[in-house]
């Protein structure tokens, strides 16, 4: 079973490294601007790269759900590849707010299309796995038959 999950698994280790680094980069920022804990402002700069691990962090439980769902129950190697086209973005969003606010902007916009194409994938794979389970009617073998 282990070997059917590997590639949602490994965007999985790979996406929570990414987000190793990012507390690593607050750190790291925290220590060059002198800001100790428990405070959560301080320079601009710190402020950004701060709010930027913050949203990163306030959106990696909504893409793990919706990486997974999207690859068990609608296509794993399409939602991996996704899961890796997020983890670019939010690559993208965190460097360019910690640059400027308005560098967050595009990596912002792309990493929520990833994610809710993600979401509608997962909701797809849910209701034809809901209506061949329970009504006997699966919408992928109708499509399948019409090659």
């Amino acid at each position: 079973m282990a070997g059917d999950l590997i590639l949602l698994a490994a965007v999985s280790l790979l996406s929570a490294c990414q987000q190793s680094h990012f507390t690593w980069l607050v750190g790291k920022s925290r220590k060059q601007h002198k800001i100790m804990p428990p405070a959560v402002t301080g320079t601009p700069e710190f402020d950004r790269v701060f709010r930027a691990h913050q949203n990163c962090v306030e959106f990696y439980s909504i893409f793990l759900v919706a990486l997974w769902i999207a690859g068990c129950f609608f296509n794993q190697e399409l939602a991996a590849l996704l899961g890796l086209v997020y983890m670019y973005t939010r690559h993208k969003y965190f460097h360019g707010y910690a640059e400027s606010v308005k560098g967050r902007v595009t990596g912002f916009y792309w990493s929520l299309m990833v994610l809710l194409s993600l979401m509608a994938l997962g909701a797809a794979g849910i209701t034809n796995s809901f209506l061949d389970e329970y009504l006997d009617f699966s919408i992928i073998k109708k499509l399948h038959k019409l090659r």
